[in-house]
């Protein structure tokens, strides 16, 4: 055996099953293993004073050199030499660790970006911020203290029924900041962050399994709710009144844009100027929920969106009025807006599944809904510059008929 290098680690291919080691020829124990995932650790194996056979993990190739790796390798067998079992200490430690620690573990892990996402790629920072709400609001809270090894799926199956029934929610701080909800939505998503982040731990022998699998979480309500041609008319006549009355013009041309092209709000809020192409009908979004995407939009949105006001210095299409960020009060004037107009359970979802709904009564297939929302891994999310016309077509006239409603005078009067 010859000794490890970064050539022959990079060349050791994954298997079909099982697992792989490739073993150093001069540091005896010390060597990398690699499982049909592609993912490669190093390891030591030594034989405690007692005689017994150990392996440990020493790290993940990429977060650690070979170099690196063959350092902490030489250290713990010479703290074997002295008398210490290192996988004895490990356990040790793995067993007494709680829910807290491994929460923190894995917030500092995917901040450096050492534990891989979708597509194996680092944890997106949006996503990671979620994750942190959760972990603070829901997840510390209910079964911080409790060791993970004792951790049981009823104890995490009662944590979301706790968390369903609010026992978490709290009410809003004075000044800015949102609330601390419950519910069967917020319980599930709690759940699902708690499986994964245990997942990435077992995966990466922090603990030794996944106390989570096998998790039965809430089911979700499918939401079906869309704007009624009559509705979408007594929204857009509520916003012509809002804005005579000096309501706060960025906000209503979020929320109208919300509603021409169907895109996320956060999407809408965060949009940047140089992600609009309006003269080619397509906005470019470098990030989002599925990855990196580009968006066929409509004439009448294309427009709005370039006609906004641009401040010195600043990429946002919506300027936030603190700060050099984006604006973020568009959610609070959609409900403003339809408790004017009397419309009730809308939210920013509302207005996008309005958006395909629309499409759908103009005649147009669900794979061309899907790929205007950015659902679907096709046409539109291949490439920008390859969007085909029928996809552009789809958008404006779906557009222009939204707008077309938004902008009609036959809606029932709303009070000045």
């Amino acid at each position: 055996m010859n000794k490890l290098t970064k050539r022959a680690v990079d060349a050791l291919q994954k298997p079909s099953k099982g697992q792989t080691f490739l073993w150093d020829g001069e540091l005896r124990g010390f060597g990398v293993r690699i499982i049909p995932s592609g993912l490669k650790t190093f390891i030591l194996q030594y034989r405690n004073a007692e005689g017994r056979s150990r392996r440990i993990v020493i790290g993940r190739y990429g977060v650690l050199t070979v170099e690196k790796a063959r350092e902490q390798a030489q250290i713990k067998l010479g703290a074997v030499a002295g008398g210490a079992d290192p996988a004895e200490e490990r356990a040790a430690s793995r067993e007494a660790m709680t829910v807290a620690d491994l929460c923190d573990w894995y917030l500092v892990e995917a901040e450096a970006g050492h534990i891989l996402g979708r597509r194996n790629r680092p944890i997106k920072a949006s996503t990671l911020a979620m994750d942190r709400s959760r972990i603070e609001a829901h997840i510390k809270p209910l079964l911080g203290r409790r060791q993970v090894r004792a951790l049981r799926l009823a104890d995490i199956e009662g944590m979301q029924a706790d968390i369903a029934a609010g026992r978490t929610a709290k009410q809003r701080r004075p000044g800015r900041g949102g609330t601390t909800s419950g519910g069967g939505g917020v319980a599930a998503h709690t759940v699902a962050t708690l499986r994964s982040l245990f997942a990435h731990a077992a995966r990466l022998e922090v603990i030794a399994s996944n106390p989570a699998e096998g998790v039965r979480k809430l089911a979700g309500k499918k939401k079906e709710r869309r704007l009624s041609v009559a509705e979408i008319k007594k929204l857009g006549k509520t916003m012509r009144v809002a804005e005579r009355n000096g309501a706060h013009p960025v906000a209503l041309a979020a929320v109208r844009l919300m509603l021409l092209t169907g895109f996320r709000i956060s999407e809408v809020q965060g949009l940047q100027r140089d992600w609009l192409h309006a003269d080619q009908g397509y906005v470019h979004f470098p990030d989002t929920k599925s990855d990196g995407q580009a968006r066929a939009i409509g004439p009448s949105a294309a427009q709005l969106a370039a006609e906004q006001p641009a401040p010195k210095d600043c990429p946002y299409v919506f300027p936030s009025d603190i700060g050099d960020g984006h604006f973020t009060a568009a959610k609070s004037c959609l409900a403003r807006l339809c408790a004017t107009a009397e419309i009730e359970d809308v939210t920013p979802h509302t207005l996008r599944h309005t958006f395909g709904s629309v499409a759908g009564d103009l005649g147009f297939s669900e794979l061309t809904i899907a790929a205007l929302l950015g659902h679907a891994a096709r046409g539109v999310t291949q490439g920008y510059v390859h969007i085909d016309q029928a996809l552009k077509l789809a958008a404006a006239r779906t557009c222009e008929e939204i707008a077309r409603l938004l902008d009609s005078e036959e809606a029932a009067t709303i009070a000045a």
